[in-house]
Formats: C-alpha cells, structure tokens, sequence
C-alpha cells in the first residue's frame, strides 16, 4: 500500500466489517451527531449532571469497542504485534469511549428536557 488514500480506507473497513455493517455504522454515527447537535442548540447549555453521568459511561464505550474490534477480526490480546497495534487498539478504544459517551448525553437529553438547574 503506496498511498493512503479516503479510497483505501473505506476499501478496508468495507472489506473488514463488511459493506452493510460498515455503512450501517457510519449511518448510525451521523444520526447520533445530529441528534448531539440539536440537542445543543435547543438547550443551549451543558448539563452537568447529564454530562457526569456520560463520562461515567466512557470506559464502558473503550472496553465495547476494543471488543467489538476483536469480535469482527476474529483476533485478541494475544494477536498484538507490535506498538502500532497497541496504538490503534488506543484509539479504538478512545473512540468508542467518546462516542457512547456522546451517545448517552444524546439520549438523556432527548428523554428529559433540562429543568433550568443545570
């Protein structure tokens, strides 16, 4: 692989997860955008307390997704070659703590409106 090209990438993620289940998260990750960016504008303020309870949600979403990563490889721990492998399982498992944590704050949201304490 010379270059690294947006080509290449969305050639291995379509081939590693598959097209359907590939799409299907890249769908999925666009709504829970919009719905975090809505929910922003219509509060027009971060709730803390939601925001405590979303963080508190983040190591769950790293262990997930680290998971979900070894699950559709059909790979582990001991399959680690090297530090780039250490180093993408990193950031595999900072996105997937980001993201359920935006993804909790999204929903606690949607379900209660903010009550003006904050």
């Amino acid at each position: 692989m010379k270059d690294l090209t947006l080509q290449t990438l969305l050639a291995v993620f379509e081939e590693m997860f598959g097209k359907a289940l590939f799409w299907g998260m890249v769908a999925a990750a666009v709504l829970v955008t919009l719905a975090y960016a809505y929910v922003l504008i219509r509060d027009r303020a971060i709730s803390w307390r939601k925001f405590l309870l979303a963080q508190l949600s983040m190591p769950v979403g790293a262990v997930l997704a680290v998971a979900f990563v070894f699950w559709i490889t059909r790979s582990g721990l001991r399959d680690i070659g090297g530090a780039i492998d250490l180093l993408a399982l990193l950031g595999i498992a900072a996105a997937g703590a980001v993201g359920l944590a935006i993804l909790v704050y999204t929903v606690q949201s949607l379900l209660h409106r903010p009550s003006g304490n904050g």
